[in-house]
């Protein structure tokens, strides 16, 4: 689920029901540098939701990108926002597309990509019933 380093050449997209969902945490990555790499991989998925963490200088950053396509079923900042509230952080903004956000608790990273995929997760069933 989680990639360490950078952007690979392949999407690592997994797939919740038929939307495909790419998680991500980058170390040493700046905030300010999240947006187009959360641009980058959606482009690779093509159709779908992607959430970057980065933690650098003792802070944890995110960004949540919604492909066009589906902005009516997902809101990236609606989305930010729960990832922002695992790291400790409090709100968080952008657009239906791309949401930025951030908090103190780098330790969480991991569980602010959680929080996404399981929300991103519990709209997908709630479509199917």
């Amino acid at each position: 689920m989680l990639a360490s380093s950078g952007p690979s050449p392949k999407s690592a997209a997994k797939r919740i029901g038929e939307i495909a969902f790419e998680a991500r945490l980058v170390d040493g990555v700046p905030g300010r540098e999240l947006k187009s790499l959360a641009d980058d991989l959606k482009r690779r998925i093509d159709s779908g939701v992607v959430a970057v963490v980065s933690r650098a200088d003792g802070k944890a950053a995110i960004v949540v990108g919604v492909t066009s396509d589906l902005t009516r079923r997902f809101d990236a900042v609606e989305l930010v926002r729960l990832g922002a509230e695992a790291l400790g952080g409090k709100g968080g903004g952008g657009r239906a597309d791309l949401a930025q956000a951030g908090g103190p608790e780098t330790a969480s990273a991991e569980a602010a990509l959680v929080a996404i995929e399981r929300a991103v997760a519990a709209k997908v069933q709630a479509a199917t019933k």
